[in-house]
């Protein structure tokens, strides 16, 4: 079960947005999240009390970004166990709810392996449940102090290939705090460039079908006061074209073993741009992100999101008219083609930025080695 609550109309929310958090009111342990649906418009929480609630909210985007999937699969199998649903069955819904961003079942599985395991050891539904609350903590502890590195080495990286300073950024979708336990992905590191004073312009993609550059990047880049110009996804062309765009920085959902990166649509032409006009193309993810059971891009299932998000559109306390609660703006029947992703293959991919390193050039072999150092840190 959810419900949702509207915040006042006044900013006093902090620069950190707390996108998730835990509680625990008298009537039973919840997860609150912000949902990002209702975003720029108002700040609106969504209190989920099972794991259900949770999946419905993962699927409508209430709650999006790779990092913080995993964070909240993690949470909501503790919610399950908490509060005495079937662990194994909320497990499977949860770590079902997104095919495409790998995050959100290395999240859910985590927090299964400790309950089970605590469970096995003590017999005890409570101590199984606690454990599972606490790996998801772990988790969101993580997730944020890998976000400060990625911020750390991606801005190294930026001025390594542009010493001159002054980096004019181009990013696409969302990869901020909105989508991680810290200030985010590739969102993180246009902030460290703009906090040192190396940041000129931070271009945002609209982001099309769902807008998420232009409701939520544009969000966080006004709140962090963040020089930015946003842009409509067919106009980043002319911007290349004008010489006006130093770097491409973008998050990921999935990096397969070759290095195919699999992100929200519309990263794949960026990528093909860049290479045309000699401009960094580089990804900011967690370690995690990367996938070495999936061989290749073409191994990654990419989500189809439904028809109407392309043929409506919606706005918040307007009337609507659409079969998907939008308004029509092509006309009634109209098919869609509606991919959440697409694959960038690793020869267009200048980095890969985690929290243990740098990848470039992008190989296979590259990426496995990455995969076992973040091994042995994870374990040690």
């Amino acid at each position: 079960m959810a419900d949702r609550s509207a915040r006042s109309g006044e900013d006093n929310r902090p620069t950190g947005i707390p996108v998730l958090r835990w509680e625990e009111p008298p009537e039973g342990p919840v997860l609150v999240l912000l949902d990002q649906t209702r975003l720029p418009a108002e700040e609106v929480e969504l209190v989920c009390t099972d794991a259900s609630a949770l999946v419905e909210a993962i699927r409508s985007l209430a709650v999006r970004g790779a990092p913080l999937l995993g964070i909240a699969g993690a949470y909501g199998v503790a919610l399950a166990a908490v509060r005495g649903f079937e662990v194994a069955e909320a497990a499977e819904a949860l770590a079902g709810a997104r095919p495409t961003a790998v995050n959100l079942a290395v999240g859910v599985r985590r927090a299964q392996a400790a309950h089970q395991e605590a469970l096995a050891r003590t017999g005890d539904a409570r101590q199984a449940a606690a454990a599972a609350l606490s790996a998801a903590r772990a988790l969101h502890r993580e997730d944020a102090a890998a976000s400060e590195r990625m911020a750390a080495h991606g801005l190294a990286l930026l001025d390594e290939l542009l010493p001159a300073g002054g980096h004019r950024v181009l990013t696409h979708c969302n990869s901020g705090s909105l989508v991680s336990g810290g200030e985010g992905t590739a969102f993180a590191v246009a902030l460290a460039a703009h906090r040192s004073g190396r940041l000129r312009r931070l271009w945002v993609d609209e982001t099309r079908p769902l807008l998420q550059g232009a409701r939520l990047t544009a969000y966080e880049a006004a709140r962090n006061d963040m020089a930015y110009t946003l842009l409509t996804d067919n106009a980043a062309g002319s911007l290349f074209a004008a010489g006006e765009v130093d770097a491409v920085l973008i998050g990921a959902d999935r990096i397969a073993a070759d290095g195919s990166v699999a992100n929200k649509v519309g990263s794949y032409p960026l990528a093909v741009l860049a290479r045309y006009h000699h401009v960094p193309f580089i990804v900011v993810a967690p370690a995690t992100t990367v996938d070495p059971a999936t061989p290749d891009g073409a191994s990654i299932e990419v989500e189809q999101r439904p028809g109407y998000e392309v043929t409506e559109v919606t706005a918040p306390q307007v009337p609507v008219a659409g079969a998907g609660g939008g308004i029509p703006v092509a006309p009634l029947g109209t098919q869609a083609y509606n991919p959440a992703f697409d694959v960038t293959p690793p020869e267009l991919v200048t980095a890969i930025v985690t929290e243990d390193g740098v990848v470039s050039p992008v190989t296979t072999e590259a990426l496995a080695a990455l995969c076992a150092r973040s091994r042995q840190v994870t374990i040690s």
